[in-house]
């Protein structure tokens, strides 16, 4: 689920910070730019969680009209990066049209689609919650995934969306698609897992702990 990844940047540490600790001053500023849940998914690599350590300082430099010291610096970082069909297990945050909808606490951009649901499977507009018709020798049941109940799901797939900067010619032409589009549009996550419930042993911890 973590991985350690080796990784390389240039760090600016402004004079005001030239009486810390480098190490420390450093780690700061790494952990500022990269652990994010927007701009600390990295394209490819996963979310970027905390430093892990440094491995090398490169020589310091400091360019004219800019006082501050840059570093080139090699490091290793905690990323959250799961396998493909490894198992996990979250709480519901909430259900839609779309699947079910799972946190991990730190992570919440993970869907598990009603085609990947346990079968036969329904959605309760009214109580807005995904509902399994469990048959059994009495008859079906309804049993309720539930907001704030615990889920183990296997991963089955994930989905990275490039957020690199647009250039001034994309930016007019997403404007000119959307003339009366608001500032306040649905911003898609950089990062989405993909899960399913629909194997033996999956599924809300409630339903197989009873």
């Amino acid at each position: 689920m973590f991985v350690a990844v080796e990784m390389v940047d240039t760090v600016r540490i402004s004079p005001w910070n030239f009486q810390r600790q480098f190490n420390e001053a450093i780690a700061e500023e790494l952990n500022k730019k990269l652990a994010n849940k927007w701009t600390g998914v990295l394209y490819i690599v996963g979310l970027c969680i905390c430093l892990y350590d440094i491995t090398k300082l490169e020589d310091s430099y400091i360019f004219p009209g800019d006082g501050a010291s840059h570093t080139k610096v090699h490091f290793r970082y905690v990323v959250f990066h799961p396998f493909l069909d490894e198992i996990l297990v979250g709480k519901i945050k909430y259900c839609s049209q779309e699947g079910v909808h799972v946190s991990l606490g730190f992570f919440d951009d993970i869907v598990i689609p009603p085609e990947s649901l346990q079968q036969p499977a329904k959605f309760d507009e009214a109580e807005q919650v995904w509902v399994w018709e469990y048959e059994t020798d009495e008859g079906a049941h309804d049993l309720y995934m539930d907001q704030g109940e615990d889920i183990r799901f296997r991963v089955t797939d994930e989905v990275f969306l490039d957020t690199s900067p647009t250039g001034p010619s994309a930016a007019a032409t997403d404007t000119s698609a959307a003339p009366g589009a608001e500032g306040g549009q649905k911003k898609e996550p950089p990062y989405t897992l993909l899960g399913t419930i629909s194997e033996p042993g999956l599924g809300l911890l409630s339903w197989w702990n009873s």
